[in-house]
């Protein structure tokens, strides 16, 4: 834990000599020593090639190494690189595999990534239903996309009953939550005067 929080000070220059090099070195011990926060954080350093060399099989090792150790983000960051075929062969299937068990372990990201793979029929079985629960719970946990992507199955009635009120609604948590496209959304319900009273001047500033 404290090989990690150095590391983090030293990564982001908190009360430190910003040093990114340095901060790899002990995220590096942080998992060498179990600790799975260590291997994630170091994965997004190779990922990206922060203060160490850009290597997407080390960063898919490393976030591999931190799922296997219970770190949800790191099923997520997992999931993402075999969605997209980075460090790894691109395998859907396995991507959704991968959302599961971060959204399992209460990544929202992984829900509302999960939600889209359902949604949309990759990788995993369309299922509009089982999409909608997703984006809920992906919502629930504070991920403003998944409320946006609600907010667009209670629009259009995909997976559940159309209620332009309900999608309104969610339109306005994601938008509160900072999520522009969420406020977009909204804006197009107080234009159009769907679920929500016409208000132009509202449409606007949204």
């Amino acid at each position: 834990l404290g090989c990690n929080n150095l590391g983090f000070m030293y990564s982001k220059g908190k009360g430190i000599k910003q040093d990114k090099f340095k901060a790899a070195e002990f995220y590096k011990k942080a998992c060498d020593g179990g600790y799975a926060l260590g291997c994630n954080n170091l994965g997004l350093m190779y990922e990206h090639g922060e203060g160490i060399r850009e290597d997407k099989f080390k960063a898919v090792e490393l976030y591999k190494k931190a799922c296997d150790g219970g770190y949800a983000q790191g099923c997520f960051n997992l999931g993402l690189m075999y969605a997209n075929g980075e460090g790894v062969r691109q395998d859907k299937f396995k991507a959704a595999e991968f959302y599961k068990k971060a959204c399992d372990d209460g990544e929202a990201r992984g829900c509302n990534n999960l939600g889209l793979m359902y949604a949309n029929g990759e990788g995993i079985r369309e299922d509009k239903l089982k999409a909608a629960e997703l984006f809920k719970k992906a919502c629930d946990g504070g991920e403003a996309r998944g409320c946006s992507n609600l907010g667009l199955m209670y629009e259009h009635g995909e997976g559940i009953r159309e209620d332009k009120f309900k999608a309104a609604e969610f339109y306005k948590k994601a938008c509160d939550d900072g999520y522009a496209r969420g406020c977009n959304n909204l804006g197009f319900m107080y234009s159009k005067g769907k679920g929500i009273k016409q208000d132009k001047f509202k449409a606007a500033e949204f």
